[in-house]
C-alpha cells in the first residue's frame, strides 16, 4: 500500500481553515443540558464471565434523550478509588462479551466500554444498545442518518451518549472522579475528541487514527467506506451539499480539538485508506492543550500502531496519573 495522503512533514504543520458555525458552543450546551435533564439513575450489575480475577459489571446509564446506554465496568477489586479510562468503540462494532477487553483494568484502571448504539452487527461479537430514533433519506451506513439538521445527525445523539458516560462514571464510589480519561479507535478516537471537549472535567484523551474529522476533505478524498457513504449522498441528493456539510460541522473532531485543553496523545497511520492522516493531523495541529504527543505509523493502514499503540497510551497515561 502507498502513502495515501501528505507527508510526514506536510502533515506536521497542516493545520486547515474549518468552517465553525456561530452557535457551536450554544448547540452543545442545550444538547448535554437536555440529556442531563431527562436522566435517570443508572444501574450496575454483575456480568456472568468465567473472568474471576478482575470485577466486570453490565452498566445502564441513560443516554440521548434518556435513552439507555450499555457499558462493560471491568475493575480490579480494590478498597480505594481508581482512575478510569472510558472506551468508544470503532464503526460498525458494539461492546462485546463481557470480559473481552481486559488490557486497561489489569493494568490498575477502571475500564468503561460504551456500547455505540444502533450499531454492533458489523464485526466483533455484537452490541447491546439500540438507536429509537428514525432518520430521513439515508445511505447504507451511519454517516448520513438525520444528517439534513444538526439536531437530527446520528451523532449528535453518539456525542451526547459519550458524556453522559462520563457523567456516569465520576459518580461511581470506586472511581476517582479527578482521573477519568477517554480513548478509542477510528470511530471510537472520533468520539473521545467530542467527548473530551464536551466535558471538561475529563483528565486526558487519547483518540487512536480518529474518525470524524476534517469532513469536507475527508469526504472529497478518502477512497475507502465509511466516509464514501456521504459521497453516495451527495450523489443522489445533488441539492444538499451546502446543507450537509453545515450540519458536519457541528460535528467536525477538529472544531472540538480547539476546545480539548486535557493532556492529548493522538495516533496517525500514514497509509490509511479510511481515515486520512491529514484528517488527523488537522484535529491535532488545532489542540488548545500545551501538553500534546503524536504517534505516526509510517507503514501502516487503518489498523495503526495496534498492541504497541495500547503500550504507549498506558505508558504516557501512567505518568500522568
Amino acid at each position: 500500500m502507498a502513502l495515501t495522503d501528505l507527508s510526514l512533514e506536510e502533515l506536521e504543520t497542516y493545520r486547515p481553515d474549518v468552517a465553525e458555525p456561530a452557535d457551536f458552543d450554544a448547540f452543545w450546551q442545550r444538547t448535554i443540558t437536555e440529556a442531563r435533564a431527562s436522566a435517570t439513575p443508572p444501574t450496575l450489575v454483575a456480568a456472568e464471565t468465567p473472568v474471576n480475577r478482575l470485577i466486570v459489571e453490565d452498566l445502564t446509564f441513560s443516554g440521548f434523550g434518556g435513552d439507555p446506554i450499555r457499558a462493560w465496568v471491568t475493575r480490579p477489586d480494590s478498597e480505594e478509588p481508581l482512575p478510569a479510562v472510558v472506551e468508544y468503540i470503532g464503526y460498525g462494532g458494539g461492546r462485546g462479551i463481557p470480559g473481552e477487553r481486559l488490557q486497561w483494568a489489569a493494568s490498575g484502571y477502571v475500564h468503561v466500554l460504551m456500547d455505540t448504539r444502533g450499531q454492533g452487527s458489523n464485526w466483533g461479537s455484537g452490541g447491546d444498545t439500540p438507536d429509537p430514533h428514525g432518520s430521513g433519506s439515508a445511505s447504507t451506513g451511519f454517516m448520513t442518518r438525520g444528517i439534513e439538521d444538526p439536531e437530527t445527525y446520528y451523532y449528535r445523539r453518539v456525542f451526547t451518549d459519550a458524556v453522559r458516560a462520563i457523567d456516569t462514571v465520576r459518580e461511581l464510589p470506586f472511581v476517582r472522579a479527578d482521573r477519568v480519561s477517554v480513548t478509542g479507535g477510528s470511530q471510537g478516537g472520533g468520539i473521545s475528541i467530542a467527548a473530551a471537549a464536551l466535558h471538561p472535567d475529563v483528565f486526558a484523551v487519547m483518540p487512536d487514527v480518529p474518525f470524524l474529522c476534517h469532513f469536507r476533505r475527508s469526504v472529497e478524498r478518502t477512497p475507502e467506506p465509511p466516509y464514501v457513504e456521504i459521497e453516495r449522498y451527495l450523489a443522489v441528493h445533488r441539492g444538499r451539499i451546502q446543507q450537509v456539510f453545515e450540519t458536519l460541522s457541528y460535528f467536525d473532531g477538529v472544531n472540538f480539538a480547539r476546545r480539548i485543553h486535557q493532556p492529548a496523545l493522538f495516533s496517525a497511520a500514514l497509509m490509511d485508506g479510511i481515515v486520512l492522516p491529514s484528517s488527523v493531523y488537522a484535529a491535532y495541529n488545532h489542540l488548545a492543550s500545551t501538553d500534546t504527543e503524536i504517534e505516526a505509523y509510517l507503514f501502516n493502514g487503518h489498523e495503526g500502531g495496534q498492541a504497541a499503540q495500547w503500550v504507549r497510551q498506558a505508558r504516557w497515561l501512567a505518568e500522568r496519573v
